[in-house]
């Protein structure tokens, strides 16, 4: 007889042992996470930052399934008290169900605050995934009908995931991401040789007039980053923040922790003039994606945000034989620079039936939008379409 599987619900992670839930944060395959974003030690430099938690609208209900003694799966999980930092955008759900009477939030979200980034969200041990994926959402759906809350959202879940939700019931959502790819360049100049003649000269006069500021471009990691570094890069993230959302989401404090336990895992790339920085950007390094996640400048310089962000990332990830670059949530201006269109997927349950009739339709008309533009985007990508195209500039 099998033994029983029961859900638990934490509202901080101390509560779980690093090394019980990174055994489900772990690839088989590899035995390291994919990506940083779902480990022990992320996510708790955002609640013990206090970037998650009282007063930030999202309060964690980390769900944890165990099998006897054992953890078999668990899923980084908050209430939401708004729907901002998610990146896969339900105001206009929130409008209609409160405007027919009904209260949206609070909502429960399965997700990493602040991180738009694919990646699994019902996380298992090996051997375990059929099993915890299903635990997991039935015990999140339980949850949501104890709380009365209107809807679950398991937002930028990988395909097998969406796969998986879409067989227990859930709604599928698509969206996309503009995503670089390593196709086994040997140098930047190999890259631009792939695109067409126009596109190539654009981007070598795009970075020569980035690299013309007045000071140098550093790419620092691990040891190499340094206090004052971080003093400077908060100064960039407050000014993108407030204009972005009016209010930064991380605190200074989360830099702080992320710099103790995971500057290994961290590329800062600074523009300095004289020493002092004037511009940085920020990305967290995966097992094969280099994750580029905030930006910020206390100076503009032509193309210097081009430079920094998607450039210099494409730099790093080939000297590193890295595969991919994510650079963060929308922006069709990267189409031009490499970056191509892909699929993001997430899950959504709602508790009300009428209600999710009507989702299930508007998400019908979505998923064939979205497949059209990321077809029709595609075709107008920056790349030679045939062989014979010239590779003159």
């Amino acid at each position: 007889m099998s033994e029983q599987i029961t859900i638990t619900v934490s509202s901080t992670i101390t509560d779980i042992a690093p090394d019980e839930w990174d055994a489900c944060a772990r690839a088989p395959a590899t035995g390291t996470a994919p990506d940083p974003f779902t480990t022990h030690r992320f996510l708790a430099a955002l609640e013990a930052s206090g970037s998650v938690g009282t007063g930030t609208g999202w309060h964690p209900r980390y769900l944890m399934a165990k099998r006897g003694e054992d953890t078999i799966a668990v899923a980084p999980a908050y209430l939401k008290s708004h729907s901002q930092g998610e990146y896969v955008f339900d105001f206009q759900w929130a409008h209609a169900y409160e405007n027919a009477g009904g209260r949206y939030y609070p909502k429960l979200q399965i997700a990493v605050p602040f991180t738009p980034v694919t990646g699994p969200r019902l996380l298992t041990r090996e051997g375990c995934e059929e099993i915890g994926q299903a635990a997991l959402v039935q015990g999140a759906v339980q949850l949501c009908d104890q709380m009365g809350l209107s809807s679950l959202h398991i937002t930028f879940c990988t395909d097998t995931e969406a796969a998986a939700g879409e067989d227990m019931g859930l709604l599928t959502r698509l969206g996309q991401q503009f995503h670089w790819e390593n196709n086994g360049y040997a140098d930047f100049d190999a890259f631009l040789a792939a695109l067409s003649s126009r596109k190539r000269k654009n981007i070598r006069r795009e970075r020569a007039q980035a690299q013309s500021f007045g000071g140098e471009i550093i790419q620092l990691t691990g040891d190499a980053i340094q206090p004052e570094h971080w003093d400077a890069f908060w100064t960039f993230y407050q000014d993108t923040g407030a204009r972005k959302w009016g209010t930064p989401y991380l605190t200074r404090a989360f830099f702080d922790h992320v710099h103790e336990t995971m500057r290994s895992e961290i590329l800062l790339i600074l523009a300095t003039r004289d020493g002092h920085p004037v511009a940085g950007a920020l990305n967290f390094i995966g097992q094969n994606t280099l994750f580029g996640r905030y930006w910020g400048c206390s100076e503009h310089h032509p193309a210097l945000h081009f430079e920094l962000c998607y450039y210099q990332a494409i730099d790093y990830a080939i000297a590193n034989g890295l595969t991919r670059v994510e650079a963060g949530a929308q922006g069709e201006h990267k189409l031009a620079r490499g970056y191509l269109p892909n699929e993001t997927h997430s899950l959504h349950w709602i508790a009300d039936a009428g209600f999710r009739r009507a989702i299930a339709d508007y998400l019908d008309q979505e998923r064939a939008a979205v497949g059209e533009e990321v077809s029709l985007l595609t075709a107008y990508g920056p790349f030679r379409k045939t062989n014979q195209e010239s590779d003159h500039d």
